[in-house]
């Protein structure tokens, strides 16, 4: 007897698909029969993704685009439907920061770049696949969020601020498309051990102990291990889960 995975027929757009946590998840999505709509900027990343995906039996497309362009966007949730015939579920995982700056001193680029790329990138997202899973009878969209979108962590108030609105976007939309078959739902992430993590830890290695003491089990997490969350969340499993903010944090907001 054959084992179905979670998502069997399902299609799934990823965004921020290339490494990280985005690239995690698309992994586990296809492992679990879903197709999968890959939306980054770096193509040459998600052509190694890509070949991946297929190469263990997966189906999945590439799409090179930035979630701040609105045409991007759409013409990635044009490729699900024009592809695969309909949109079920999306990871809005694309985001971005920068090394703390108090509030004072934290240049007005930065800040409209971390809104852009973290909350315009999330209301792009938004706009254009809930129609597209409302055409087929609704779906589930998850946000990623961070321990940043429930409380202050530090001197990073532009991204602190980001977070939160993405947090209160995922409630907003769920409630207003709770009763026509879309699910909205955001993950709390804490610290996780990505490939940019790792850059950061290998030019200051000084933060790895702030890091890891802010989880209860005084680690940091795998991507796998946000992947696990979000593909739960994507799938019909989750079906009374609506308008939640997702702790993946290791504890770190139990504290």
């Amino acid at each position: 007897m054959s084992v179905r995975g979670m998502l069997d027929g399902k299609v799934v757009m990823v965004t921020g698909a290339s490494s990280g946590i985005g690239a995690g998840t698309a992994r586990l999505l296809a492992a679990e029969g879903a197709a999968v709509i890959l939306l980054a900027r770096r193509a040459d990343m998600l052509e190694v993704l890509l070949k991946e995906i297929v190469a263990t039996g997966g189906r999945a497309t590439a799409v090179t685009g930035d979630v701040v362009r609105p045409d991007d966007v759409r013409r990635a949730v044009d490729t699900a439907v024009d592809t695969y015939g309909h949109l079920d579920a999306a990871f809005n995982n694309a985001g971005w920061s920068t090394a703390g700056t108090l509030l004072h001193e934290t240049d007005d680029s930065v800040f409209d770049q971390i809104i852009d790329v973290n909350v315009r990138g999330v209301w792009n997202c938004l706009k254009y696949e809930v129609p597209a899973m409302l055409a087929t009878g609704g779906g589930s969209v998850v946000n990623t969020a961070s321990v940043a979108g429930v409380m202050a962590t530090g001197t990073a108030s532009p991204y602190i601020a980001a977070k939160h609105a993405v947090v209160g976007l995922t409630r907003a939309a769920a409630d207003e498309y709770g009763q026509q078959g879309v699910r909205v739902n955001s993950l709390i992430v804490g610290s996780t051990r990505t490939e940019l993590m790792k850059e950061v830890l290998q030019e200051h290695p000084e933060l790895e102990e702030p890091f890891v003491a802010r989880s209860m089990q005084r680690r940091m997490a795998a991507p796998k291990e946000v992947a696990e969350a979000a593909v739960w969340l994507c799938s019909d499993r989750s079906s009374f889960v609506t308008g939640a903010a997702m702790a993946v944090d290791g504890g770190w907001t139990g504290r």
